[in-house]
């Protein structure tokens, strides 16, 4: 079965809005877990402006399901993430300032840097992960990296999912099918949601692990997270 990770930028997003420790970012991570989250996700960027990295070591402390951080590898970011220890680093191409991760990295043209950050963070016990667009010659790059898995950007595949979904998903099943076959792993996220995940999982059954933020919190808001989580829960079975 696909494992949950609930990205929690957005909760961290509304505690800076006001200052102070409304909501308690850690109190809600331990609630997603006992809620059935079988993993959270933080997202740190340079301005802090929802994840600050003072919050990771009390994440790490409290959370007791795959603790998962994303960012892009920066001495700064690694140092942190190598202080904290997470169960697994996904590392994204972000360049400082940008909204959100809007594509997955030129394996190929990033190969001995991916390949140095991917050894740096494994040495140190931490499973990584590299997001990536579905394309094989991208899949076929990340293996010479030596990473451990890799995360599938579905911003596009969730564009095209009302007017074509077997059309968004098809680059999807043709590079899950050839990280299996290169032994990679296989996690997916971004604007997956209520009406687009099933279809996805069902279709993709090398699939580990979806993160999801966004959409998850913003249908909390509706449903209350306890529901939420259950009801993602319910389309990865």
């Amino acid at each position: 079965m696909t494992q949950l990770s609930v990205n929690i930028n957005k909760v961290a997003l509304l505690r800076n809005a006001r200052g102070g420790n409304i909501p308690d970012l850690v109190q809600f991570a331990v609630d997603c877990q006992e809620f059935g989250a079988q993993g959270i996700t933080v997202h740190p960027r340079p301005d802090e402006r929802h994840i600050r990295y003072a919050d990771l070591s009390p994440l790490r402390e409290a959370v007791r399901v795959e603790f998962n951080i994303e960012g892009f590898p920066s001495e700064h970011f690694l140092e942190k993430v190598l202080a904290v220890q997470p169960d697994q680093c996904t590392l994204v191409p972000d360049p400082p300032g940008v909204l959100t991760s809007d594509t997955g990295w030129d394996m190929w043209g990033n190969l001995e840097f991916l390949q140095q950050t991917v050894q740096k963070l494994q040495g140190a016990g931490i499973r990584t992960s590299l997001f990536c667009n579905p394309i094989l010659r991208d899949v076929e790059g990340a293996k010479e990296t030596g990473t451990d898995r890799i995360e599938f950007f579905t911003g596009q595949y969730a564009s095209q999912f009302e007017e074509n979904k077997e059309e968004a998903i098809a680059p999807h099943i043709a590079a899950g099918i050839r990280a299996a076959e290169l032994g990679i792993d296989v996690n997916a996220g971004h604007d997956l949601n209520l009406k687009n995940l099933q279809f996805y999982a069902k279709n993709m059954p090398m699939l580990k692990e979806v993160s999801i933020g966004q959409a998850l919190i913003a249908d909390a808001l509706y449903y209350s997270i306890t529901n939420t989580i259950q009801m993602y829960r319910r389309l990865l079975v």
